[in-house]
């Protein structure tokens, strides 16, 4: 299939899955006239991507699960390795959620200093 028909299927876009090629985590072969092909095991491949993706992990990260993308990466028992770079990508994310909790309440204490305690809380 080509790129067009290979982002239809997996909900993304030709220019993420030029990206996701690039960093080595998809292949093509290139026909006559010089467009991308893909296999039908791509779709499976590239819709793990996104899923994982999705849960918060980068393209790096994703990488270590490479041996698993073309089955269900959700149902396979996780490596030790794999295991390790989602809980070093959960503390990253709860590091930066826990920054930007911390400026919010500094936006709103200072808000409501200023305006008298009018502004409803968006926590």
């Amino acid at each position: 299939m080509r790129i067009g028909e290979l982002a239809g299927a997996t909900g993304t876009t030709a220019r993420a899955l030029r990206h996701y090629e690039q960093a080595g985590l998809i292949s093509s072969e290139r026909a006559s006239n010089g467009y991308r092909v893909y296999g039908e095991q791509a779709v499976v491949r590239v819709r793990n991507i996104r899923y994982l993706l999705a849960a918060g992990l980068t393209l790096d990260d994703v990488r270590v699960f490479l041996p698993c993308l073309d089955g269900d990466v959700s149902a396979a028992p996780p490596s030790d390795k794999g295991l390790r770079v989602a809980l070093e990508r959960l503390a990253v994310l709860n590091e930066r959620i826990a920054a930007q909790t911390e400026a919010r309440d500094r936006l709103e204490a200072a808000l409501r200093e200023k305006t008298g305690d009018r502004i409803r809380s968006v926590a």
